[in-house]
C-alpha cells in the first residue's frame, strides 16, 4: 500500500510503498476513504514534539470501509462503515471503568513489545502514530480504535470528527461544560478552535470572541458561531476581551493552538469565578509563567483530553448534530487533495489558508 512516511523534523513526507500485516485478533483492517490533516500530525514535521526515530506514518483522524476482520472482533464486520479515533482504550481499567475511556492507562490498542510490526518497509518496522497512522491506504488497528457510523453520512466529513471536531466540541461541552448564556473566548482558529466555536455555539453561548493572527482564520470563525474576532497583530487580546465584556473578562477560555504565551493570555482574560481550559499540545519542556494578580478569584485552570470523550457515543451523536444542520461539517474542509498533496496540505495549514485538509484515497 501507498503510505505518506516521516522521519525526520524539517523534512517533507515521502510516498512509500509499505506491507501491511493481516488483522490477529482484536484486530480489524480498514481501507481508508478519507483523512483529515492535523495540526497534531504537523508537530512532528516541524519539530514542536519529539519522535524517537525510524519511520512513521503519521496521520489520525481517518475514516474508511471495514475489509477484513481478526478471529476475535465482534463490534464491527466487512463492509461497516467506520471513524477511527486515537482515544483507543481497553475498557477494564479505572479510567474506563469510571466513564473516561479518553483517559485509558492501559495501551491494549497496539501489539506490544516483541510482537511483529503491523506494518513494514522493505526490513524496517513502521510505526503508526498515535497507533492509527491514517495517511495511508490501509489502516491496521484494534477494534477499540474505531466506532462504526451509518453508512450514508459522507466519510470525508465524518473523518473531521475522529480527532479535531471531536476535541473541540468536546472541549466546550463535555470538558468545560460551557453554559446556555455564558461567554468564550477561543485562542487559535484552526480545526480545533472552530470547533471549539461551534462547541459554545451549541451550548447557546451568548458571545464567543475568537482570537487568531490571521484575518481568514477570524472570518471562518464568524461564519461558524463567533460573536467577536480579535486580531492578536492589533495589539494586547487581553485588553479588547476585556473591553468587549464590559472590564468582565469571560466565563471560559480555551487554548487551543499550543503556546505558553496564549495560555497566560487564556488565564488573564477570565471573569471572575472563570475557567480556563488548555486544548492545545505544548512542548514538552514549556513552562507557564503568569502574575499572581493576573487570575481572578476563584478561577480554574484545567486541561482537556481528546475533548474529553467517550467517542463511541460522542462521534456518532456528534454526526446527528451534522444531520440536523447544528454542526457544520461541509464548511470545515477547506480544501480536497490525494496523498501526493501531503507536504502541501501542511504548507497551506501552516499559512492559515484553511480549517482542514482532507486526503481522498480511491
Amino acid at each position: 500500500m501507498r503510505a505518506a512516511v516521516f522521519r525526520e523534523a524539517h523534512a517533507p513526507l515521502s510516498i512509500e510503498n509499505l506491507s501491511v500485516d493481516k488483522p490477529k485478533g482484536r484486530e480489524v483492517l480498514v481501507q481508508t476513504t478519507a483523512t483529515g490533516v492535523c495540526h497534531s500530525d504537523f508537530h512532528f514535521v516541524d519539530g514542536h514534539l519529539p519522535h524517537r526515530g525510524g519511520p512513521m506514518v503519521l496521520g489520525h483522524e481517518g475514516a474508511g470501509v471495514v475489509e477484513a476482520v481478526g478471529e476475535d472482533v465482534t463490534s464491527v464486520a466487512p463492509g461497516d462503515h467506520v471513524v477511527a479515533c486515537l482515544s483507543g482504550f481497553c475498557g477494564t481499567c479505572d479510567q474506563c471503568l469510571d466513564g473516561h475511556p479518553n483517559l485509558c492507562t492501559r495501551r491494549i490498542v497496539n501489539r506490544g513489545r516483541g510482537a511483529p510490526s503491523r506494518l513494514r518497509l522493505d526490513d524496517e518496522d513502521v510505526v503508526q502514530f498515535a497507533d492509527v497512522g491514517s495517511f495511508a491506504e490501509l489502516m491496521l488497528l484494534h477494534e477499540n480504535s474505531l466506532v462504526r457510523i451509518d453508512p450514508e453520512l459522507p466519510l470525508d466529513r465524518a473523518a473531521l470528527v475522529g480527532c479535531g471536531v471531536l476535541t473541540g466540541v468536546g472541549a466546550a461541552l463535555r470538558t468545560a461544560r460551557v453554559e446556555a448564556g455564558q461567554t468564550v473566548a477561543v485562542f487559535g482558529c484552526g480545526g480545533v478552535g472552530l470547533s471549539i466555536v461551534q462547541g459554545a455555539r451549541i451550548a447557546a453561548a451568548s458571545r464567543i470572541i475568537a482570537v487568531d493572527q490571521f484575518d481568514s482564520k477570524l472570518e471562518m470563525a464568524k461564519s461558524f458561531g463567533a460573536t467577536d474576532a480579535v486580531s492578536s497583530n492589533d495589539g494586547d487580546a487581553v485588553a479588547a476581551i476585556r473591553e468587549l465584556t464590559r472590564g468582565a473578562g469571560v466565563d471560559h477560555a480555551f487554548e487551543a493552538v499550543g503556546l505558553p504565551h496564549l495560555v497566560r493570555q487564556c488565564i488573564e482574560s477570565l471573569a471572575i469565578g472563570g475557567t480556563a481550559t488548555i486544548v492545545g499540545v505544548l512542548p514538552l519542556d514549556a513552562n507557564i509563567e503568569f502574575p499572581w494578580v493576573a487570575i481572578r478569584p476563584e478561577c480554574k485552570i484545567q486541561t482537556s483530553r481528546m475533548g474529553s470523550n467517550r467517542f463511541r457515543i460522542d462521534i456518532p451523536r456528534y454526526l446527528d448534530f451534522y444531520r440536523q444542520g447544528r454542526l457544520q461539517l461541509d464548511e470545515m474542509v477547506s480544501r480536497r487533495g490525494r496523498i501526493d498533496d501531503i507536504n502541501e496540505a501542511f504548507r497551506a495549514m501552516k499559512a492559515g489558508e484553511v480549517a482542514r485538509s482532507v486526503l481522498l484515497f480511491d
